[in-house]
């Protein structure tokens, strides 16, 4: 069998609502996914696969956009291969979904069906795939085998959960892949890429969404190239996306909050959507509108929020006619002799432990030894 190259693609989630943002970056973030289809076409071009799998929820909802329709099919004509589509549960094949009301070009294959079926590509190549007709799916891999033939290849383009044998969303199991006599299967609808891996005899990944749409989608973000042989399967993870998404949290105990963001922050961040958690014991809370409108100039978009915690005057008790009273009246005499930084810093811990102690509450030591 000679090298078959596949591109992978799912979960573009056309048309995403964007809500964490407001309306005109939502609009914006919209068109560059439109113009992230043009960038999968150009890998189309660059890498000239042998086929092209869509793994379902191209669109977030049947309110497509006619701009985005328009974008999908001018993607699609410059794909000069066979493109298999697979309708998963966002975007499920029914009568008012984008798929009945778009013309696609004919190289286009789009599985109608909720139930396994294939497309034959000349002589040696099978491609079995499966659409959602609803919001949900039953486990459509379950019990099926295909028949493995000399000198034919078993491919599957499917919208599938691996992560939730539970899931009403074809839920899918390692035993269901490894009896399927699949050579490769292409899956979409789990948002976190799985880069190659094999069951039985069975190759598989899950692309994982191209690009973040939000916080439970941060860092980085793939389409795959799969080239396919007898012998061996190989992958490469190959980035369209245009932003990224990111969460960070910063411990501002001991430093200015800006200063402590920048410190934690890499040097590019301009195209960036960032949620930045501030964290850690403070004398008062910090001013979150002030350090927005300073900070906000080196993202796209940015969200703060506020963990940190007003740390306690140690010492107001001292003096008091308290068990607690009388320890922190002992240490502040032994604070007052203090010659060091680190002297002082271990009175403070140690009655921190004494406090804690005293209250039946636990307190972690913040200064090494």
């Amino acid at each position: 069998m000679s090298t078959i190259r596949i591109l992978h693609a799912a979960d573009l989630h056309l048309d995403s609502a964007f809500e964490s943002l407001s309306a005109v970056k939502a609009a914006f973030r919209r068109q560059e996914q439109r113009d992230l289809l043009s960038r999968f076409a150009g890998l189309a071009e660059e890498h000239s696969p042998d086929l092209v799998f869509l793994s379902g929820d191209l669109f977030d909802s049947f309110s497509a956009y006619y701009e985005t329709g328009e974008a999908l099919l001018s993607c699609l004509r410059r794909i000069q291969v066979p493109v298999f589509i697979t309708p998963g549960n966002h975007d499920f094949y029914g009568p008012s979904s984008p798929y009945t009301r778009l013309v696609f070009p004919s190289n286009v294959r789009i599985f109608t069906q909720p139930k396994i079926e294939y497309f034959t590509i000349g002589a040696n190549i099978r491609v079995f795939g499966a659409a959602f007709c609803d919001r949900t799916c039953p486990p459509l891999l379950k019990d099926f085998h295909a028949p493995r033939e000399s000198g034919v290849l078993n491919l599957m383009c499917l919208h599938a959960d691996l992560m939730d044998p539970s899931s009403g969303y074809c839920p899918v199991s390692p035993a269901d892949i490894a009896q399927s006599g699949m050579d490769f299967i292409a899956f979409g609808h789990n948002h976190t890429p799985s880069g190659l891996c094999r069951e039985g005899n069975t190759w598989y990944s899950i692309a994982g969404c191209p690009e973040g749409r939000g916080f439970d989608e941060t860092g980085d973000r793939f389409v795959n190239l799969i080239d396919l042989d007898a012998d061996s399967c190989r992958i490469r993870q190959l980035s369209i996306a245009g932003r990224r998404y990111e969460s960070l949290n910063v411990d501002i105990s001991e430093t200015e909050p800006a200063l402590a963001i920048a410190a934690a922050l890499p040097d590019e961040t301009a195209q960036d959507i960032y949620r930045i958690t501030l964290t850690g014991q403070t004398a008062q809370a910090p001013d979150l509108s002030s350090l927005h409108r300073s900070l906000d100039p080196l993202f796209f978009d940015l969200q703060l929020r506020d963990r940190t915690v007003v740390a306690e005057d140690l010492w107001k008790s001292a003096g008091s006619d308290t068990l607690k009273g009388l320890f922190l009246s002992k240490l502040l005499e032994l604070k007052q002799n203090c010659r060091t930084e680190a002297e002082l810093a271990r009175i403070e811990q140690a009655a921190r432990w004494g406090i804690a102690a005293l209250e039946n509450r636990e307190e972690v030591c913040s200064h090494e030894n």
